[in-house]
């Protein structure tokens, strides 16, 4: 709600208090006295005001106005507006960032929330409009010689806009992090909601500390993906892969393989040149945890070199529930059998707020890092991921990292931390109308960097996901704080099935070569990060 300056201060005030709205619009003469209205104590407004050039701006903004309107602008001007104003501009969509999603929940209707949802980015903003998002085979939206894809004026894209320096507080947080103090949950959210010129920074000093932890080699493993079914009893609404009665989407056939085929396609990856094997899939109604152990021994006698990596928390809860054992028994039965390690999907967003929207059904968060403490403490060593881009923002961001960083404060078992951005073109959820249709560039360079930032000390590898970003925008990552790029995969479905154009395998020279592209050494690793001799192709 816009409230209009006109008439005796006093019925201003009066309609600005009673309809509680977000902005006092105003004439350019009366900014001050507007300012002094909405500042007054229970009248939360934002003074707004029509401005025609970059003078008119810089005196509206000096005299109290918090929103500019701008009619007609041209990226050139709005690039003059910004460095005019210190880099401190944003545009808002007509509803004020910062909105609470709940309550634009309450607020719209289907029609309105999923339009809402397609125009800002995870703070409320107004998303670049670009039409890139992950898993689309369009072109890095950033500018060379840049992170930030947030302008698109000559100055910027031409990498001559002048340099502004970063706001104080992140000044801060930023060469305290270069002095080996980790960031507070607060300041990795603050962090988080950085852009433009900030989102530089932060990446350069993503990249300094990736260098201190990893030098300049980039790792990769030879693996392959085995999803062994499609069909799922959950109801998570981001993913398009799973077929099963209470799916969110049905859509394509469902199918199971058997255990001797999927020992079959072990043993193919082993002859192949594979080291790991990585064991995913949904949660078949017939699933018990005698499954997933006979899954386990059946690899081990096919491959018996070869590193299982297998089953998410949810699986693992799931096995021990259906088994009638507790979580740490089942998790000594699978490492008898052979599971080498676990991966840390069914993470999704570890904020109970946001999974309850997401994946209602599915483990909490604390039950997530309940198996994979005890899975650390049995010397099951695993990944940590974030799937990020869809109803979240900075602050389930933070949260987010914090429960990471306590885990492995407490066990130190995790080996990277992977970031996985949002795939929407086939998620349910997206095509329900909400959630946002990924994140933005921004944000997938933020979540990266920030990554490495948060995880200094910590986590010494930060991965990048090719399948989600193709491999050239995976390889810009390598400059922003990432020192791994994942596996070659050589079955991955799961993105696929939520749209992405970005492949199902890519070879060891493949991924060599976009290593090399940005200046890098390529390094073939195992799960564990040791070191292989000598690169095996697939």
């Amino acid at each position: 709600i816009a409230v209009v300056d006109e008439g005796p201060a006093e019925a201003v005030l009066d309609a600005l208090v009673r309809t509680g709205a977000a902005f006092l619009r105003t004439g350019r003469s009366r900014v001050s006295q507007a300012a002094e209205l909405a500042g007054l104590p229970g009248a939360d407004a934002v003074v707004s005001v029509f401005v025609d050039d970059v003078e008119e701006a810089v005196a509206a903004v000096g005299a109290g106005a918090g929103d500019l309107l701008l009619r007609g602008w041209d990226t050139e001007r709005l690039g003059h507006l910004r460095d005019a104003l210190g880099g401190s501009l944003l545009e808002r969509t007509a509803v004020p960032p910062g909105v609470d999603l709940d309550a634009a929940r309450r607020a719209f209707d289907r029609t309105l929330l999923a339009a809402y949802l397609d125009q800002i980015d995870g703070s409320g903003a107004a998303r670049p409009r670009t039409g890139w998002a992950p898993g689309k085979d369009l072109p890095i939206p950033k500018p060379p010689g840049r992170f930030s894809a947030q302008w698109t004026d000559p100055a910027w894209t031409s990498a001559t806009a002048s340099a502004t320096e970063p706001a104080a507080d992140l000044a801060g947080i930023l060469d305290r992090s270069l002095e080996g103090t980790p960031p507070t949950r607060a300041e990795v959210r603050r962090l988080f909601e950085s852009r433009g010129a900030e989102v530089e920074a932060i990446a350069g000093v993503a990249d300094v500390l990736r260098r201190r932890a990893n030098g300049d080699v980039v790792t990769y493993v030879v693996n392959r993906n085995i999803n062994y079914t499609n069909q799922c009893y959950f109801r998570c609404g981001f993913c398009a892969f799973s077929k099963g009665p209470r799916s969110l989407d049905l859509r394509g056939d469902p199918y199971l393989l058997e255990v001797h085929e999927v020992a079959a396609r072990a043993r193919e990856a082993a002859d192949a040149g594979a080291t790991e094997v990585c064991l995913q899939g949904g949660i078949h109604p017939e699933f018990t945890g005698d499954f997933y152990v006979s899954v386990v021994e059946a690899v081990r006698a096919a491959a018996p070199g070869l590193h299982i990596h297998g089953f998410t928390p949810l699986e693992v809860w799931q096995g021990a529930e259906t088994a009638g054992v507790t979580v740490p028994d089942f998790l000594r039965t699978l490492a008898a059998a052979g599971l080498g390690t676990l991966p840390g999907t069914a993470a999704e967003i570890l904020d109970d707020r946001v999974r309850r929207h997401l994946c209602p059904d599915k483990i909490t968060t604390a039950e997530w890092a309940y198996v994979m403490t005890h899975a650390h403490r049995l010397g099951l060593r695993s990944t940590a991921t974030i799937m990020f881009g869809h109803i979240d923002g900075p602050g389930a961001w933070a949260e987010h990292v914090e429960v990471i960083r306590r885990i492995q404060r407490d066990t130190g078992g995790f080996t990277e931390f992977v970031p996985l951005p949002f795939v929407h073109m086939g998620a349910p959820i997206y095509l329900r109308g909400r959630a946002r249709p990924g994140p933005t560039w921004d944000e997938v360079v933020l979540m990266h960097a920030v990554s490495r930032i948060a995880f200094d000390g910590l986590i010494p590898n930060i991965q990048v996901s090719w399948v989600k970003l193709g491999l050239p925008g995976a390889a810009s990552l390598l400059e922003a704080g990432c020192n791994d790029l994942g596996g070659t995969l050589m079955d991955e479905n799961i993105s696929r099935a939520a749209g992405a154009s970005h492949g199902q395998m890519a070879g060891p020279e493949q991924l060599e070569e976009s290593i090399r592209s940005v200046g890098r050494v390529p390094q073939q690793r195992t799960t564990l990060y040791g070191r292989v001799a000598a690169t095996r192709g697939v």
